[in-house]
């Protein structure tokens, strides 16, 4: 095997710093309401707008009330600047990212004529992921509907990654959470990129990975089925090692890469991201046409929500949140709820949730009372909001009582922070350490410190139900979560600013069981 190859004939089966001193006060509103720009599809010609984006291939508790709001559909953008708790949609006159097509999307598929490439990656290849786990007939008879849900635990892990962005070193790690070894490196795009949030898809198939200085999302295939012979060179061109990163769009398991028309400055960059599965399909027993949700800040201080194809990268809606409340910074954090809506924070601001299951769809505001200083942010299994306050405790929104409720003795700068079934668990700068809450009674458990802690910073988890804690200074852990003390560390090069979903393990959580 060639250094930087994986001698794969094509079709044989083969078995995811900004400052932290910016400060806004908020009201102690609910909902506020926004215009939306809706846009269906992107350019199916593949020519290319200057204003648009593109694709290159590639213990007690203390409770406020918030108030909800009625759908309300306008054309008047303007409306987002009133208090009131509302929820609104507007038309769009075209996408604000367009997409490249034919060989530059590096798919190695056709394009159709709407505009968007078809998924082939699971077809008559055989490429199919044994981390995503089947459901198939016998030879005789029919087996009964298969309901989401169904197989869902995919048996025995064979496949389960996190994705570790290096923000100095413009790169993306993808270490085997099972054997804690860094199996590859990639670049997220050509330059100065600082990347930092990551997410993947539920079936653990793909990453999107945002870079905050260049305004680029990048997806890459985990697995070497789902990559693609872009040169026709007969095998597979991606990295090997931790130690083989190969130059930019030479990797052929990089699949895409968006770059938003932002408004400038890393500030706009996008930052959160989260992936909705898809629909069902009945025929195939699991998810398909996943989709990518990524916010990052245009001109105006307009926020922008788009909705992207996860396989291909084309842009398919936007929408926009005028007057963003969010200290000057793109939405800074992204995850699922039950319901598949996907919801965006802000730091120490607004946060918003995009109503997927309305038509067309719509965003709803809430501005958080006064003392929610939010920074890292998450949803549980039960669809409630949690946020890790720097400064400041840690909160929940309870997204049937429609209220927060403060976490008692959680006054620290909390960064990353995610929810297992029985625990929140939150990363603490000054003191640096690890938060654990009793996610039902939202009481805190303990104060946890590894042994080194220089800057604790991200948190996921992986199909195991394993934590995994990310330092910013080179490392990551990895712990039982009935056994805090006796976390693994594995060193990571680089210099870590990660806060998001890893693993996956978020947007997972939230699928039917």
């Amino acid at each position: 095997m060639r250094g930087g190859w994986l001698a794969a004939p094509v079709g044989l089966v083969l078995a995811c710093g900004d400052s932290g001193t910016a400060t806004e006060s908020a009201s102690a509103t609910g909902g506020q309401s926004t215009g939306a720009d809706t846009s269906a599809g992107s350019n199916p010609t593949g020519t290319s707008d200057p204003s648009a984006g593109t694709v290159e291939p590639t213990g007690g508790s203390d409770s406020n009330s918030a108030t909800m709001a009625t759908t309300v559909p306008t054309t008047d953008a303007s409306d987002a600047t009133t208090a009131t708790a509302t929820t609104v949609t507007t038309a769009s006159t075209g996408p604000d990212t367009t997409a490249t097509s034919g060989p530059d999307t590096g798919t190695g598929e056709p394009m159709s004529s709407s505009g968007v490439v078809p998924d082939t990656s699971t077809g008559s290849t055989g490429a199919v992921d044994p981390s995503a786990g089947s459901t198939s007939e016998g030879s005789t008879g029919e087996a009964p509907p298969c309901e989401p849900g169904d197989g869902m635990g995919m048996g025995m892990v064979e496949k389960s990654y996190i994705w570790i962005a290096s923000q100095n070193l413009h790169d993306i790690a993808k270490v085997d959470t099972v054997t804690m070894t860094e199996l590859a490196r990639y670049r997220t795009g050509p330059g100065s990129e600082n990347p930092s949030r990551t997410a993947v898809s539920t079936d653990g198939r793909y990453v999107v990975v945002n870079n905050r200085n260049t305004g680029r999302s990048t997806m890459i295939a985990a697995n070497i089925e789902d990559c693609v012979d872009v040169n026709g060179n007969g095998m597979i061109d991606t990295s090997q090692n931790k130690n083989n990163l190969l130059a930019w769009n030479a990797d052929e398991c990089v699949r895409w890469s968006i770059v938003h028309p932002v408004a400038g400055g890393t500030a706009s960059g996008p930052r959160g991201v989260t992936w909705t599965p898809g629909e069902w399909s009945y025929d195939e027993c699991k998810y398909v046409n996943p989709k990518v949700w990524i916010g990052y800040l245009a001109a105006g201080t307009n926020s922008k929500f788009v909705r992207v194809d996860g396989v291909t990268g084309v842009v398919e809606e936007t929408l926009t949140a005028a007057a963003w409340k969010g200290s000057g910074y793109a939405p800074y954090g992204a995850a699922l709820d039950p319901q598949f809506r996907p919801w965006f924070s802000s730091l120490r601001g607004e946060f918003v949730r995009v109503n997927t299951n309305e038509n067309p769809i719509t965003i709803t505001r809430i501005t958080p009372p006064n003392g929610v200083q939010s920074y890292g942010f998450t949803i549980d299994q039960d669809g409630n909001a949690w946020f890790g306050g720097c400064s400041g405790p840690v909160t929940v929104y309870d997204q049937k009582n429609q209220d927060f409720t403060t976490i008692v003795g959680t006054q620290a700068c909390h960064r990353g922070i995610t929810a297992d079934e029985k625990y929140v668990w939150v990363a603490s700068n000054s003191p640096c350490g690890l938060v654990q809450i009793d996610r039902e009674t939202r009481t805190l458990i303990k104060k946890h410190t590894p042994a080194p802690c220089g800057t604790a910073i991200g948190l996921s988890i992986d199909l195991e139900k394993n934590v995994w804690l990310v330092d910013q200074s080179g490392w990551a852990w990895k712990f039982d979560p009935e056994n805090v003390p006796g976390m693994k560390k594995v060193d990571v090069a680089g210099s870590h600013y990660v806060y998001s979903d890893m693993t996956g393990g978020q947007a997972r959580s939230v699928l039917p069981q």
